[in-house]
């Protein structure tokens, strides 16, 4: 049996103005959303994201085509039926609208009284809970004024959620805010909501929160462009897949750390390709982390560093990571110093017994750092156009041993199964187009 959609919106047309003037602002728009799916629409400035977001939230009446409500049909709808529909929808504005005079609880409260049929006390109780769902407990008699922006918003969200709406609206909740406070107002509808079982419809410009989302609808000049499936659940698994990479990946053989490894590369490439900002940077340098302490451990050294070129400047980044998981620190070299940058330019393997023998080894590294370099394995990292993504670099074999052919052919195969990742990062950094650099 097919469960009905929340919102049912099919071939959407709408107008302003009259006459000459009039102009169409959107053009034959159909989707559907269900209980406890969150939509973001993305699109350009004048795109008609703010009016598609009116017509459902019932603002006003549809012109052509059919979209439907909580079962209510809103084209050419009276007042009366719209006000009904209205009362079962939570708003959510970039500016929250708080009133200045009144508390974050009386705010709240506010809500409440225009839906009737409840006592203060009753009110005050339920304002008092919901604040304390989004973390503003201990400021329920705080005015506005008193309050940060993301706090702000918070109680914007409260008021919104608190008559256990069906469907939430929100236009821009984050523009305003800074990265961290957008964050934590997303995650805290996102989290919510899907606590409520209500659909969200999230117009943004902000590229920093569509991973919440399960689906993307892009708008352009009136018409809807595209409708991804950001595969909630593929980044849930990509969650879980990873989690289990970096924390067992000392008690993973290589087999199964390779088999792991691909299935984690596999997930991240799907969701790369739907949604790319800051969090799935984080993720794949975790990813990365796994992978050094893996090659560690794979060739009993006492230090493993993954060098990435930076296409922006040609230099080398990396995170020093050693046998007992403690990073070390971040450290940046140029393309001509040391054994790393001699690598990156000629892409030969450099197996080197002795390194304060050895020309092309530097010692400032080692002064920063406070470690003694005995010998250096190292090999560059290459895509299937043989370009240079990555160099692994390994110090110290433990025992006083020096790495032998076994170790560099070991080294070498293992190194072509993880050049995907290295070429996802590449593909994140020209996106963003940044600099690795900028990031330390």
């Amino acid at each position: 049996m097919r469960i009905e959609p929340i919102i049912k919106v099919s071939k959407i047309n709408h107008y302003y103005g009259t006459g000459q003037l009039r102009k169409q602002i959107l053009f034959d728009i159909s989707t559907e959303i269900q209980a406890g799916e969150i939509v973001i629409v993305t699109g350009p400035s004048g795109s008609g994201k703010t009016t598609l977001l009116n017509l459902i939230g019932a603002l006003s009446s549809v012109q052509e085509g059919s979209l439907t409500v909580l079962g209510q049909e809103l084209n050419r709808a009276n007042n009366k039926l719209l006000e009904n529909v209205r009362k079962n929808i939570g708003f959510i504005f970039q500016a929250h609208n708080l009133l200045t005079s009144l508390t974050a609880s009386q705010n709240v409260q506010m809500s409440l009284a225009l839906h009737g049929g409840i006592s203060k006390r009753e009110a005050e109780r339920k304002a008092q809970a919901i604040l304390e769902m989004v973390g503003l407990g201990e400021r329920v008699n705080y005015y506005p004024n008193q309050m940060s922006g993301g706090q702000k918003q918070r109680v914007a969200i409260a008021r919104a959620l608190v008559t256990n709406p069906s469907v939430i609206l929100a236009d821009e909740p984050t523009a305003a805010l800074d990265k961290k406070s957008g964050r934590d107002v997303v995650e805290m509808l996102q989290y919510l909501a899907k606590q409520q079982g209500c659909a969200i419809l999230l117009v943004t410009h902000d590229n920093r929160i569509l991973d919440v989302a399960d689906r993307i609808i892009s708008l352009e000049d009136g018409f809807l462009t595209s409708s991804k499936n950001t595969s909630s659940n593929n980044s849930h698994r990509l969650a879980s897949l990873k989690g289990e990479l970096i924390n067992h990946v000392e008690d993973l053989s290589l087999k199964d750390f390779l088999s792991l490894l691909q299935q984690v590369t596999g997930e991240f490439q799907s969701f790369l390709s739907l949604i790319d900002n800051e969090a799935t940077g984080k993720c794949l340098e975790e990813i990365i982390e796994a992978i050094t302490l893996k090659i560690t451990h794979l060739l009993q050294a006492e230090r493993s560093t993954i060098f990435i070129v930076d296409d922006t400047s040609g230099n080398l980044w990396s995170e020093i990571i050693q046998s007992n998981r403690k990073k070390i620190l971040k450290v940046g070299i140029t393309a001509h110093f040391g054994v790393a940058a001699h690598v990156a330019a000629t892409r030969e393997c450099l197996n080197i017994p002795i390194a304060l023998q050895d020309y092309r080894y530097s010692p400032a590294i080692d002064e920063q750092t406070g470690y003694q370099t005995r010998n250096i394995l190292c090999l560059p990292i290459l895509n299937s156009q043989s370009k240079v993504l990555a160099i692994s670099q390994v110090l110290n074999k433990i025992g006083n041993n020096c790495f032998d052919r076994k170790d560099e052919q070991l080294l070498g195969e293992f190194s072509q199964q993880i050049s995907a990742i290295f070429d996802m990062w590449c593909h994140l950094q020209k996106l963003h187009k940044t600099s690795i650099s900028g990031k330390y």
